[in-house]
């Protein structure tokens, strides 16, 4: 097994996460609209497949098509922006089941390659 040391922070603590969406397609617009709304414009956005039932120990002969979003923030962003996501992007009042997750990690340096700016600024 390998194991890869943590990067040194040099003594810098930023309080930053990764949000890793995996929404239904057809709520990407209002997602969209709705991250716009609190003033989160910068995120990746794919197309994907997956599956989240494997019950019967069997792939599924379709995968779901879900849109991807990964999203970096301060921490002073990340309840409004997770709780924006997950009220916009699920059906009904009450959600069900394939609505999509939600994985927050956290990240320990954000580095903007064309100034070489560390930490919150470079969010």
């Amino acid at each position: 097994m390998c194991v890869f040391p943590r990067p040194p922070t040099l003594g810098r603590i930023w309080a930053m996460k990764r949000i890793l969406a995996f929404i239904r397609p057809k709520k990407w617009a209002a997602v969209q609209e709705a991250l716009s709304q609190i003033a989160v414009e910068r995120m990746t956005v794919c197309d994907v497949l997956g599956f989240a039932d494997c019950s019967q120990g069997k792939f599924p002969v379709e995968l779901a098509q879900y849109v991807s979003l990964m999203i970096c923030v301060n921490d002073d962003f990340l309840d409004r922006t997770v709780e924006t996501i997950r009220k916009v992007a699920r059906t009904g009042s009450h959600g069900v089941p394939g609505d999509g997750k939600i994985f927050v990690i956290p990240v320990d340096d954000t580095i903007q390659i064309n100034s070489g700016q560390r930490g919150k600024g470079a969010v």
